[in-house]
């Protein structure tokens, strides 16, 4: 892929995380209708070969014929990203959303997203219009450099809100499904800011919210609805370490069925167990060694504890796992040998420190430590980048999958406005009328005003 702007380093914020309002994910978008459970659409399998929907927008080109670019079946041998003899969308290379090759233009574009109604993950709620005046949600609200879909959940899950919108790739707002009632919904495609905080979420665009129920990634939690989606915790971040999440599931039933859509654990001392909540008895167990089985697991229980815990290392992607309540009891009821009667663990205050087991290789975790620290080298020069040209009043343009057409100017006494184009995310060129980005007006539009002032706010205090 190509250049992408450099963003600000993930903050983590320290919260104590508050149990969810509301019944469960998925209580307001049913997890059947989706066929993505990552937030950038990583984990599409779908059918759809053209940039809009329902035969809409451009053709896209098949992956197998498109070997001059960074992407082909190829370079996917193993199939990991999903390519092949087809023509269907793809993110092969962890973008806001999936995409394909199209014919090149006469402008020179020879790639698009696509826009896929069913590929936004349960418990994000769609694209709203924000006019400010009254606000579209009208709870507390907040604005980061280093902002990411989960630090708004986290933000307005901690404040006692039901849902949480992002807007212009900054500033987060919190609100209640009263406030959903009254939206505005806005086409899906408005919502294109790339987070300030993650180069691969999207944060609602200008004057548009991204809104999500703030269950998502919460690290406890009662769910009691027929059926929805528990997400691990910090989801669609990574999780952190020392985790220690339980959620209970007690849909109506006589048992369950589980199905595991995403499972990424960093190692086997990260681990999820699944116990029957009334016997404590552990049913199953997964960890970064011992994946969940494909397909739907069936347990003869009418409600569950899951517990997660990961060790003092341990980040990852996680899982996001379905759920529904079965009437009848056609389950597996067999618990795990010799854990009969276990006692479920507690949850307060029961951080987990683990030590490598005998023999293991202290050379992988040197190669582990080294790539750590140069990844984490390699991200402060990209910030010290941003800064210097921050600084210097530069103009930074837009990402694409190519190289780019314009350069930065790094005059000082030039002003700066902030631009961006559809679907790509922020641009900062320099002010029209510039001789550098004649012609953009067409592809390119500014940021309202109040955006523009914000964000030069926000920039200067870098």
């Amino acid at each position: 892929m190509g250049t992408r702007p450099p963003k600000a380093l993930l903050l983590l914020l320290l919260l104590r995380l508050l149990p969810p309002r509301g019944a469960s994910a998925g209580s307001l978008q049913s997890p059947g209708l989706s066929e993505c459970f990552q937030v950038n659409g990583a984990d599409y399998r779908g059918h759809q070969n053209r940039t809009g929907p329902r035969g809409a927008g451009r053709p896209c080109l098949y992956w197998d014929q498109t070997q001059q670019h960074s992407y082909s079946s190829a370079s996917d041998p193993q199939g990991r990203w999903g390519l092949g003899a087809h023509n269907f969308c793809r993110n092969p290379d962890g973008d806001v959303q999936p995409w394909c090759y199209v014919a090149e233009t006469e402008e020179g574009i020879y790639w698009r997203y696509c826009d896929i109604p069913t590929c936004h993950m349960p418990g994000y709620l769609g694209c709203f219009m924000d006019s400010g005046a009254p606000p579209a949600l009208s709870g507390p609200s907040g604005t980061s450099t280093k902002l990411t879909v989960q630090v708004c959940l986290r933000f307005c899950r901690m404040k006692g809100y039901q849902v949480a919108g992002v807007e212009a790739g900054y500033a987060c707002f919190c609100g209640s499904e009263s406030d959903l009632a009254r939206g505005r919904p806005a086409p899906a495609t408005d919502c294109d800011q790339i987070c300030f905080g993650h180069p691969g979420q999207l944060c609602g665009g200008d004057g548009r919210l991204g809104i999500y129920e703030v269950s998502v990634g919460s690290c406890q939690g009662n769910w009691t609805a027929p059926q929805g989606v528990i997400y691990s915790p910090d989801f669609p971040d990574e999780y952190g370490p020392d985790r220690n999440c339980s959620w209970v599931l007690a849909p109506p039933g006589a048992a369950l069925e589980l199905a595991f859509r995403l499972f990424e654990l960093a190692d086997p001392r990260d681990r999820l167990e699944l116990r029957d909540a009334a016997s404590g008895s552990l049913l199953r167990a997964f960890d970064g060694a011992r994946p969940p089985p494909p397909g739907p697991l069936r347990l003869r229980a009418a409600a569950l504890r899951l517990t997660f815990r990961s060790d003092a290392r341990g980040h990852a992607q996680g899982f996001a796992l379905t759920y529904r309540g079965l009437q009848d009891a056609d389950a597996d009821p067999a618990p795990l040998e010799g854990s009969t009667q276990t006692p479920a663990a507690p949850l307060d205050g029961a951080n987990m420190s683990c030590s490598p087991g005998p023999g293991a290789p202290e050379a992988s975790m040197g190669a582990q430590v080294f790539s750590t620290v140069t990844a984490v080298s390699v991200l402060l020069l990209l910030v010290l980048s941003l800064l210097r040209l921050l600084r210097g009043r530069g103009c930074l343009l837009a990402p694409s999958k190519g190289p780019p057409t314009l350069r930065p100017s790094r005059d000082p006494t030039r002003s700066w406005a902030v631009w961006y184009r559809r679907p790509r995310g922020v641009a900062l060129p320099c002010p029209p009328g510039d001789p550098q980005v004649e012609g953009l007006t067409a592809s390119y539009r500014p940021l309202s005003a109040s955006s523009q002032s914000s964000l030069r706010s926000l920039i200067s205090a870098l």
